[in-house]
């Protein structure tokens, strides 16, 4: 892999976070360079014992990062604390709300020593009369209506991933790279903040719209009126696929691919939204002749013709597949030695892709160059170790 891009490299980040949120923040910030120290509890992020489909949220979201553990119910380890906040550009948290605010660690507190400083909250909800609720990924998608348009009518579904943590970690991302090119025009930082709740609403925002134009309630999308009459998974002979034919120049290609002549010659059928009203009639055609068919020869068939198509792929496919080992994947160290290769930051800049062979933080490891690098004296580091305040592997 050619040197990845490091665009926000002398940037330091100080991070209070757990769970998936805020350190999807971090993450973020880590793949485009930025300095990450993450302030951990003496025994170490409970995220990174998680088991069950938790189990993924602290390799996931906290590669390149240092971390150091910091017993912030004592005097020294929150005078650590405060030092390191001191000398960062960005703080990133998503405890409960007030939860830092007790400590001194509030915005105000923060930025009163240190103007320039970036103060990202990651919260359940913005301030209304929900804000002192705690918010969970699930939360938000029941409360925000996500949930309701997953599922099949009267069986609200979360969706399969925590898409409003990350989501909302990237809204957080997009604050704080506003607030630093506001910085560079004034001087100054600001508290930014970011939810789960009001990313759900962006989200479904669409369905929203789509009430305000016709009128009409959303239908959940298994049970939704597709606006292409061929947009679906197909059965073959052995695994499904997924067509979508979503123009009439792509429904001439898709009759000709798989010898529709009979439906291609109803001229009825030529507009797409004759095609929807007609879609009883059109899909079980089209059924059968692909239920004849293997997954690899409709792909054949569909591959470099423009048809939107896709294989029904389970996450530990993805491992194996072809285009993702051509840079999306990168290669990590679990803080237990296994090399494993996990997805990184899905952009590229100026041609190269961001990612770059990443550990796992131990749990303070880092504590004593995080130290010496605020101007603490050995000395004065062992002693802070020695005493419980601080942490180190």
């Amino acid at each position: 892999m050619s040197e990845a891009p490091t665009p926000l490299a002398g940037l330091k980040v100080v991070e209070f976070t757990h769970m998936v949120m805020g350190p999807t923040v971090g993450h973020i910030l880590a793949g485009l360079g930025a300095e990450i120290v993450r302030v951990e509890p003496i025994s170490g992020d409970r995220t990174r014992r998680l088991k069950g489909s938790g189990a993924g949220y602290f390799p996931m979201y906290n590669r390149g990062k240092q971390s150091i553990c910091l017993d912030l119910k004592s005097d020294a380890g929150l005078a650590v604390a405060k030092d390191l906040i001191a000398q960062a550009d960005i703080l990133v948290e998503n405890f409960r709300p007030g939860a830092l605010d007790r400590l001194g660690l509030d915005y105000e507190s923060c930025s009163g020593g240190n103007p320039g400083l970036i103060y990202c909250s990651e919260k359940g909800f913005l301030p209304g009369p929900y804000e002192q609720r705690t918010a969970l990924d699930e939360v938000a998608q029941m409360m925000g209506g996500l949930a309701y348009m997953t599922g099949p009518p009267g069986k609200p579904l979360r969706a399969g991933a925590s898409v409003i943590d990350v989501t909302g970690g990237m809204f957080g991302v997009i604050g704080i790279l506003a607030a630093l090119e506001q910085r560079h025009r004034t001087g100054r930082g600001q508290k930014v903040t970011a939810s789960l709740f009001e990313t759900t609403i962006y989200l479904v925002g669409q369905h929203m719209a789509q009430y305000a134009v016709t009128g009409t309630p959303a239908a959940p999308m298994p049970a939704r009126v597709s606006a292409w009459a061929i947009y679906d998974v197909f059965e073959t002979q052995d695994d499904p696929v997924f067509i979508g034919v979503v123009t009439d120049a792509l429904w001439e290609k898709f009759c000709t691919l798989f010898a529709l002549d009979e439906l291609w010659a109803d001229e009825s059928l030529r507009e797409n939204n004759a095609r929807v009203e007609a879609r009883d009639r059109i899909l079980p055609v089209i059924r059968s002749i692909i239920g004849k068919m293997t997954a690899s020869e409709v792909i054949g068939k569909l591959d470099g013709t423009g048809l939107p198509f896709a294989p029904i792929g389970k996450p530990q496919d993805m491992f194996d597949d072809p285009h993702l080992n051509q840079g999306g994947l990168e290669d990590v160290t679990l803080d237990n030695g296994t090399a494993v290769r996990l997805p990184t930051i899905p952009l590229e800049m100026d041609g190269k892709r961001i990612g770059s062979p990443q550990e796992l933080p131990v749990p303070g490891r880092d504590a004593r160059g995080v130290l010496e690098a605020l101007g603490y004296t050995p000395e004065k580091s062992e002693e802070l170790i020695a005493s419980g305040a601080v942490g180190a592997a």
